[in-house]
């Protein structure tokens, strides 16, 4: 008869069976990848030998032929040069007058005149370097015959005289016919006629104008010549010549106007400034086109003004010299209007004309931010005093800005020109914007300016915000500008521009209420009824409402302080905040500032419950937290707010639970029912709407919430009733996840109980494991291991039942 198995025995022989095929499985495939790579590299051809490689393999060279020659070129060319000089400098004296003459002019004639049959072989590289070493042998030429003949004479004068002398020979050579192709020599003239004029002025001991109008000649030279010569080299040498010598002189010029001390020595920097405008000015008018144009334009502009300003400037106060200058500068607006001047030179004017309002602008910020960031210093010094003028409010202990009487002068200057001048359409907008904006400005700050008395300072910076806001309420989403050409999205930037005017000023203003109580409550009270107002047109509304609301909440905060009132109760007016703030949201609806509504409603009720928790008053915190958790109840009534609903549970169970900490309650259940009862029955009702939702999502946390406490404080219980009750209600939670098929329940019931009784038992437990000899707890575990091993196979079929029983439940 054939011997079958039992099943348990069969599956162990399967399974070592299958094990073996898999090992001789991996063993097979392992060498089957050895010979496939030995194949491959069999297959493989042998690189070739170097030797058998060809020709063009090898790297190109890194340097060209032509590139060579000119490196080696300019290396011998400096190496006579340093011979020349080290013959001259050194071996000069061991020879006689005659001999010094005939050996130093024979070999520059000879250097010069090398490069003509060089030039007609075709060798113009070798040329070229030849006439580089002819050029420096006359330098050395002019050194020595100084020191021969004109050793007493002035170094100074000599070198301008030798430069002059040198540049005229230099350009004769270029310009001869036989050597007209050489590039160098023109060039070189170029660089030596930059010293004559400067060096003469110097050696005729000229004061700092003439040597600076020497300077300025030369730049006006090398500009003419850039201009005029067609030559490419010539005309870089003379760019950079022009630039550099004019960068010089227009800096010095400048400083000598800056620090003219009477109407005179500014008239005489004025004339030099001038002189280099003209210069710029005849350069872009000879471009007509292009960036350097432009570029040459604004520089003319430019230097234009700080000539007329530097002359209005020494007949002024100090406090006008800005003004002065951006008269010169708007004055400058009007050449704009000269038919004859190309578009280039007046879009350059117009850009001056503009650099130097925006540097009048740069000016005024310093008394700008003081007056409006000021005010917050009286954060520190609430209802301490009212101060003398606006100015002493505004500045606390801040420095005034020197010469800051002048900034509204040039505000409102500025802004004239805005209005005025601007008429491009695209341009329009942006324009009115800006005049807007220097408009408030010099509002903010002519107060301080004039120093008037602190009251009608406040009611300036109210007429102020009262104004911004008017003007926003005007500018509707739907106007549109003058001109019919300009697209509508400009205004809407300029009516938010204004509105964050308005709120600027009156964040100012508040600040600045703050040294009386008197003051403050005023304003807060103004400032809340002007935002309220503001907010009856729809598109302020997003951002006045929230204001309104906020200084609501600061005018509730001082009338409490103002009262005598403690934090706590003065929390409870601030309440009014919140259900102003939910009231208006369900009136909204959908509209764009019921978002901004409701949080400026949310932050005054946290402010709400910062003050009443700033003191030891737990029952006025829990009422504070049961009044806010009411108003966030009525919030979730509308439909697309269900979700406060998880808030306001929170807070109500924040109340009572601070109510109980108030009444000295120490039972953990009395904290944890209130959030395990709630919690239940919103998991019974969503188990009833939707069936598939899992036991541990609707019954877990209210489970959770109770017994877990209760748990920790049984183990730390000494007494017999806490454990009892828990068990009981851990048996009850456990026979109806069992009986309801619900896992959560019964999970969490059954462990609770668990360790309950265990906690319970183990002083008995303790009790009979000292009583027992040492040997017994060994013996027994080794009973246990050899059952499980015995019924190892049930035990697993019984593990997987449970797993099953449990994973069919909810």
């Amino acid at each position: 008869m054939t011997h079958f198995p039992p099943p348990a025995e069969e599956l162990r022989l399967l399974d070592a069976e299958l094990h073996q095929l898999d090992a001789r499985r991996a063993q097979l495939l392992h060498r089957r990848a050895w010979l496939v790579t030995a194949l491959q590299a069999a297959a493989t051809p042998a690189p070739a030998p170097v030797a058998a490689r060809r020709p063009e393999a090898w790297a190109r060279p890194e340097a060209s032929a032509p590139r060579v020659q000119n490196v080696l070129l300019l290396l011998g060319g400096v190496l006579l040069t340093i011979a020349a000089v080290a013959f001259t400098l050194v071996s000069w004296g061991h020879m006689g007058i005659t001999g010094r003459a005939l050996v130093l002019g024979g070999v520059t004639v000879a250097v010069l005149a090398a490069p003509v049959p060089l030039l007609r072989r075709g060798l113009r590289s070798t040329a070229e370097s030849v006439a580089g070493l002819g050029l420096a042998l006359t330098v050395l030429d002019a050194y020595a015959l100084r020191e021969v003949t004109w050793a007493d004479v002035d170094a100074t004068g000599y070198i301008a005289a030798a430069s002059a002398a040198l540049a005229a020979l230099w350009t004769a050579y270029g310009l001869v016919p036989r050597t007209c192709d050489l590039r160098l020599p023109l060039p070189v003239a170029l660089v030596a006629a930059q010293l004559p004029l400067a060096l003469w002025a110097v050696a005729a001991d000229a004061d700092l104008y003439a040597v600076t109008g020497a300077v300025l000649v030369t730049a006006g030279f090398d500009a003419g010549v850039a201009l005029r010569v067609p030559a490419r080299s010539v005309r870089i040498t003379a760019v950079i010549g022009a630039y550099g010598m004019g960068a010089w002189g227009v800096w010095t010029a400048g400083w000598l106007s800056w620090t003219a001390t009477g109407p005179s020595a500014a008239a005489r920097a004025a004339a030099l400034l001038l002189f280099a405008a003209g210069i710029a000015l005849a350069a872009a008018w000879r471009e007509t086109a292009g960036q350097r144009a432009r570029g040459l334009s604004v520089a003319a502009g430019l230097l234009t003004v700080a000539a007329l300003g530097g002359t209005a400037r020494s007949a002024v106060p100090d406090a006008w010299t800005v003004p002065g200058y951006l008269a010169c500068g708007v004055a400058l607006l009007a050449a704009v209007r000269v038919s004859r001047l190309p578009e280039t030179v007046r879009r350059g004017f117009v850009h001056a004309s503009a650099a130097v309002q925006g540097l009048a602008l740069l000016w005024t910020l310093p008394l700008v931010g003081v007056v409006l960031l000021g005010p917050v210093t009286w954060v520190e010094r609430v209802w301490s005093g009212a101060p003398g003028g606006v100015r002493e409010a505004v500045l606390v202990d801040a420095p005034w800005p020197s010469h800051g009487e002048t900034v509204p002068v040039v505000l409102a200057v500025v802004a004239a020109v805005l209005l005025l001048a601007v008429r491009d359409a695209l341009w329009r907008p942006r324009a009115l914007t800006g005049v807007l904006v220097l408009a408030w400005a010099t509002a903010l700050v002519l107060p301080a300016v004039l120093e008037v008395p602190y009251a009608m300072g406040l009611v300036a910076f109210g007429i102020t915000t009262a104004g911004a806001l008017a003007a926003a309420a005007w500018i509707r989403p739907t106007a549109r500008p003058e001109s019919a050409a300009v697209a509508a999205p400009g205004f809407p930037t300029l009516r938010h521009t204004v509105t964050a005017l308005a709120l600027l000023t009156s964040l100012t203003l508040a600040f600045l209420s703050l040294p009386t109580k008197p003051a403050t409550l005023t304003v807060l009270a103004a400032l809340t009824a002007l935002f309220a107002a503001a907010s009856w047109k729809p598109h302020l509304a997003p951002v006045t409402a929230p204001a309104a609301l906020a200084y609501a909440a600061a005018l509730a905060c001082a009338t409490g302080a103002a009262a005598g009132w403690q934090p706590p109760y003065t929390a409870l007016l601030v309440l009014a905040v919140p259900v102003a703030a939910a009231l208006l949201a369900a009136r909204l609806g959908g509209a764009r500032a019921t978002v901004p509504v409701e949080v400026a409603g949310a932050t005054a009720g946290l402010l709400a419950v910062g003050l009443a928790a700033a003191s030891t008053d737990l029952p006025m915190l829990a009422l504070v937290l049961a009044l806010c958790g009411v108003i966030t109840a009525g919030t979730a009534i509308r439909p697309d707010r269900r979700p406060v609903a998880y808030a306001s549970a929170a807070l109500f169970v924040l109340a009572t639970w601070v109510r109980l900490a108030g009444w000295d309650v120490g039972t953990p259940e009395a904290y944890t029912a209130p959030v395990t009862v709630p919690a239940l029955l919103i998991g019974a009702v969503r188990r009833r709407r939707d069936p598939e939702v899992s036991s541990w999502t609707a019954y877990g946390p209210g489970l959770a919430a109770t017994l877990v406490p209760s748990l920790v404080t049984a183990w730390g219980d000494p007494d017999w009733t806490r454990p009892l009750l828990l068990g009981l209600g851990a048996m009850a939670v456990t026979l109806l996840g069992a009986g309801h098929g619900l896992k959560a329940p019964l999970l969490l019931g059954g462990s609770v109980l668990a360790l309950d009784a265990l906690h319970e038992l183990a002083p008995y437990i303790a009790q009979v494991t000292d009583a027992l000899p040492r040997w017994v707890l060994p013996a027994l575990a080794g009973l246990l291991l050899l059952a499980l091993g015995a019924t190892y196979e049930q035990r697993l079929r019984d593990a997987r039942k449970m797993r099953d029983f449990l994973g069919n439940m909810r």
